[in-house]
C-alpha cells in the first residue's frame, strides 16, 4: 500500500510526499527507477540506525525492499496522468492510501521503518523532540531533492498537512485490541479426547 500510494502521487504530478522528492531528484539524477533508488536510501538510512543504536525489526528490513518494488510495479501499471480531472483523484487516493498504509504498518508493531526509526533514534539521542527532528529531517531531505529535479507542488503540502490525521484516524481502525489480563489462553480442560491415535 505504501509503494502503490507513493506512485500514485508520482502519476499525479502535483508533487509527493518529502523523502521522495528526494528519492525523485536522485532517480533523475541517476537514471535509477525511482523504487530502485527507495531501496538504496533506505538501506543507508537504516546504517545511520547503527551509531543510533536502533532495533530493526522485521517491518523494518521488509519496508526497505518492499515499498520500492511495489512502487514501480505500480508505476508501470498506472499510465501517465494528463488534466487535473484525472491527477487530482490520483493525488487525493494516493494520500487517503497512504494514511491507511502508516495506520496498518504501526498497528501491526512489527518495527518502524528505516526513515521513521531514524527520526525516533535522534530524538532518543538527542533529548529534541520527534516533531523537531522530523521537521529538520524532512526540510533537510524535501531541500535536497528539490535542488537535485524532485517535485514540490501543492500535493506536498497537502500531504505533509493531512498525513497526520490520516494516519491517526487508521490507527484507530486498525488497533489490535490487547489480550484482556495480559495472558493469553490456548485451551481449557483435558485433552485426552484430542489426541488421535492410528
Amino acid at each position: 500500500m505504501y509503494g502503490a500510494s507513493s506512485a500514485l502521487l508520482v502519476r499525479a504530478g502535483l508533487g509527493v510526499e518529502p523523502w521522495n522528492v528526494l528519492h525523485q531528484g536522485l532517480a533523475e539524477r541517476s537514471g535509477l527507477s525511482i523504487g530502485v533508488v527507495s531501496i538504496i536510501v533506505g538501506a543507508a538510512v537504516l546504517l545511520l540506525w547503527i551509531p543510533l543504536r536502533q532495533r530493526p525489526g522485521l517491518g523494518t528490513v521488509s519496508n526497505v525492499f518492499v515499498v520500492g518494488l511495489a512502487m514501480d510495479g505500480t508505476l508501470a501499471l498506472v499510465p501517465e496522468a494528463h488534466g487535473l480531472a484525472v491527477r487530482v483523484p490520483l493525488l487525493v487516493a494516493g494520500i487517503v492510501l497512504n494514511g491507511a498504509a502508516t495506520g496498518l504498518y504501526i498497528a501491526a508493531s512489527f518495527g518502524a521503518g528505516p526513515r521513521d526509526g531514524l527520526m525516533t533514534g535522534l530524538h532518543r539521542r538527542t533529548g529534541r523532540s520527534i516533531r523537531l527532528m522530523r521537521t529538520a529531517v524532512e526540510i533537510t531531505v524535501v531541500a535536497t531533492g528539490f535542488a537535485l529535479g524532485g517535485t514540490i507542488g501543492v500535493g506536498t503540502l497537502l500531504y505533509a498537512l493531512s498525513i497526520g490525521p490520516l494516519a491517526q484516524l487508521f490507527l484507530r481502525v486498525f488497533a489490535v485490541p490487547p489480550a484482556s489480563g495480559g495472558t493469553m489462553v490456548v485451551a481449557t480442560g483435558s485433552p485426552q479426547g484430542a489426541i488421535l491415535r492410528p
